[in-house]
């Protein structure tokens, strides 16, 4: 090729990225109007150019409504939080766009090239992927993932050019270094991970060894995907079912209410179960077991009272309750589970939710707050986000705090009549109350779908709040115990 068609070739591709980046320019306020969120995945190798591919497709975007985040790395033994939690808590609101520089792929590869992960970790953490994308996607998300490919005599020659120079060796790694030396071993491992998560969201391979082709061609994968999703607008995905192993659950109806216990027995079963707790509270923190435990039940069945038995003995610095309220503006305009990623506890704590993502099946469901596509996808989507807590070593245990309606009514007379607990009684308590037979058969189904061997749900008979109080104390104690022994075991 002769140097004048070269730079002609070279002017060509000029024009048209200035072209795609005005395109760009125009999408801008439509996709806000149209409330599309977006992800920009961008992987590739070390050296190949994803710094500076993700700095021109933002140079034309309003500051505003984007942001790149680049998630660190960390070795298996420094992780405090599920996998995928640096990638779902920071997913962008809808009409805004977030670059990921280096994501999930990166953190599953390093991790398995590494020997940190082992076969069967590769392959939960590879389905986690699959089925968070596949959620995002369902919800209305726009994804497009990007892999910067180049050459190894390439890669070789930008990370001596990087050593070189003093003001840039820094961004040079041992990793990086070691992913050279290791190129065909790294380049069948992305190739694998590519191919095991390509059919939900497909990936783009860009030539990195032409800089301005490959911003020519990312531009271009942008835009139109933007266009394809202003034109059909959000996506809101059919119900997905995978067949989780459940435990049966009784109707709400033929639960029998009548057990009680004195008050002699409930200060000794008391007392002994929150010595238990306390003293099981130190070595879940010793051992990093992170738990999870979800309340659900009926307006007044007790929750509070049976969660403030829980907290008594546990150590404040090890623990949170999270009490979950209608969703604010700001969390309403991401994917649903975003705010209870955002509430996870650390490995070593437990996090009490008071309320949970099983709202999205019983009053935004019977309210109207999202689609029918969405609460029943809604069922698969939660026994998945809940296996993806249980693979990171998390004990789940769901609670519904049972009661009958007559002694509902009881308690909702009581609190109306006494001054000092008239804030607990609000007339959406008597709304709610009067779809007592609606809400039955929501979480009727909600029990029988989603009660897991991994995340069972336990029904806890509240018409005695003593009884329910120790019973849950019983159960938790229980899968503590049970927990520390298998943690022992696998660890030896």
């Amino acid at each position: 090729m002769s140097t004048e068609t070269e730079e002609n070739g070279k002017e060509a591709l000029k024009a048209e990225i200035k072209e795609l980046k005005e395109k760009l320019i125009s999408m801008q306020q439509p996709l806000r109007e149209k409330g599309l969120p977006i992800i920009v995945l961008v992987e590739g190798w070390a050296a190949a150019g994803k710094g500076s591919l993700i700095n021109e497709l933002i140079s034309e975007i309003d500051p505003r409504f984007y942001n790149v985040v680049s998630p660190v790395i960390k070795s298996e033994n420094e992780e405090r939080y599920p996998f995928l939690y640096p990638y779902a808590s920071v997913i962008p609101e809808n009409g805004k766009i977030m670059f990921y520089d280096s994501g999930w792929m990166e953190a599953v590869v390093r991790k398995y090239m590494r020997r940190e992960i082992t076969k069967d970790v590769y392959k939960q953490r590879v389905r986690s992927v699959n089925e968070f994308e596949r959620q995002l996607r369902d919800g209305g998300y726009l994804i497009l993932k990007l892999f910067v490919d180049i050459s190894a005599k390439e890669q070789k020659k930008r990370i001596r050019d990087l050593l070189e120079d003093g003001n840039t060796e820094w961004r040079v790694s041992d990793d990086d270094i070691w992913q050279h030396k290791e190129y065909e071993l790294f380049k069948e491992a992305y190739d694998k991970f590519m191919g095991k998560t390509n059919d939900t969201v497909p990936w783009h391979v860009l030539d990195g060894g032409n800089k301005k082709k490959a911003v020519r061609d990312a531009f271009k994968l942008l835009t139109g995907m933007i266009e394809k999703g202003l034109k059909n607008g959000k996506y809101n995905g059919d119900p997905f079912k995978e067949d989780f192993p459940l435990i049966k659950m009784p109707e709400l109806k033929d639960v029998d209410l009548s057990a009680v216990i004195s008050d002699e027995e409930y200060d000794k079963e008391l007392k002994k179960y929150q010595n238990k707790l306390r003293d099981l509270h130190n070595v879940i923190y010793r051992k990093k077991i992170p738990v999870v435990l979800c309340y659900e039940g009926w307006d007044a069945a007790g929750k509070g009272g049976n969660i403030r038995r829980i907290a008594k003995p546990l150590d404040p610095r090890g623990f949170d309750v999270k009490p979950i309220a209608s969703p604010e503006p700001h969390e309403l305009a991401r994917q649903y589970l975003w705010r209870f990623w955002t509430r996870l506890p650390r490995s070593g704590h437990i996090c009490i939710f008071d309320r949970t993502w099983y709202g999205r099946v019983m009053v935004e469901r019977l309210e109207g707050y999202c689609t029918e596509k969405d609460w029943k996808r809604a069922y698969n989507e939660i026994n998945e986000f809940e296996r993806q807590l249980t693979d990171w070593g998390a004990v789940v245990i769901k609670f519904w705090i049972q009661i009958d309606s007559d002694t509902q009514l009881e308690r909702f007379t009581a609190r109306q009549n006494t001054p000092e607990k008239q804030w607990k009684i609000t007339e959406e308590d008597w709304r709610n109350r009067e779809k007592w037979d609606q809400y039955e058969v929501a979480v009727n189904e909600m029990l029988q779908k989603t009660s897991t061997e991994n995340a069972p749900w336990y029904i806890i008979e509240s018409n005695d709040k003593k009884y329910a109080r120790i019973r849950t104390l019983k159960i938790l104690t229980e899968a503590l115990e049970k927990a520390c022994e298998e943690h022992t075991v696998r660890n030896l």
